[in-house]
């Protein structure tokens, strides 16, 4: 029988080169652990306020994709690329419920009228919505270069990172600053920009997945910072939440 191109494994990169995904997957689940642990990792420790459903199903579904991003890139690295093809399917599904929920969140969030100190809350509804546009648009095109491994996995390493600014922008407050978002926004891009050096040390190149991640990245960001506190983005709130 011939062989298709989905039958084709991947080819393996040098160990030093397969660091970053795992050290990146590493840090994104540290990062995630400790901007949340008083709220919803260690709650009862830090007798956090009480969480309702669709907080704790937000908090669940994207410490799955954290977590289930290290698993693949463990697997891979490891030449079980026909168990990573596998999970790619259960990776879909937790894409889509981290889509789903995030926008359900992030209307919940705006109903209760929750923002960070000095944001109004109809402005800040842009931040995770535009998260999840991001988040939508980057899994999309990883998917769609799945048969290319290069693309792909560099793809997946930024969308995961991306994710990051809800922790750092908590982080920020438990330091006594002021999470504005260009700045929260900036710390994630730079976690991206120093995965994207080491790569570029490693291979004698920046690679364009990097390019083209971290551009429509930082447009979506430069974007919603824009349109936030314009009288069509406040008008879209309201219907949004009503």
């Amino acid at each position: 029988m011939a062989s298709t191109s989905l039958d084709i494994p991947f080819p393996r990169a040098p160990r030093s080169e397969r660091r970053v995904y795992t050290w990146g997957g590493v840090a994104a689940l540290a990062i995630a652990f400790a901007g949340f642990a008083p709220t919803y990792y260690l709650k009862g420790v830090f007798a956090g306020a009480e969480l309702d459903a669709i907080k704790h199903l937000h908090g669940a579904v994207m410490t799955a994709w954290l977590v289930l991003f290290l698993v693949q890139v463990r697997l891979v690295a490891n030449g079980r690329t026909d168990v990573h093809r596998l999970l790619g399917v259960v990776g879909l599904l937790v894409a889509i419920a981290v889509v789903w929920v995030g926008v359900a969140a992030s209307i919940a969030s705006g109903r209760a009228g929750f923002a960070p100190p000095g944001i109004p809350p109809l402005a800040f509804i842009a931040i995770p919505v535009g998260d999840m546009v991001a988040f939508a648009g980057l899994v999309g095109a990883a998917l769609w270069m799945r048969r290319r491994s290069a693309w792909h996995k560099r793809l997946m390493l930024v969308v995961t990172l991306s994710m990051l600014t809800p922790a750092i922008a908590r982080l920020m407050i438990m330091l006594g600053v002021a999470p504005i978002p260009p700045l929260f926004f900036g710390l994630a891009d730079l976690l991206i920009l120093a995965c994207a050096a080491y790569d570029w040390r490693r291979n004698g190149r920046f690679h364009p997945a990097f390019s083209a991640g971290l551009a429509f990245l930082v447009l979506t960001q430069v974007g919603r910072i824009a349109v936030a506190q314009t009288a069509a983005w406040t008008g879209f709130a309201k219907w949004l939440i009503a």
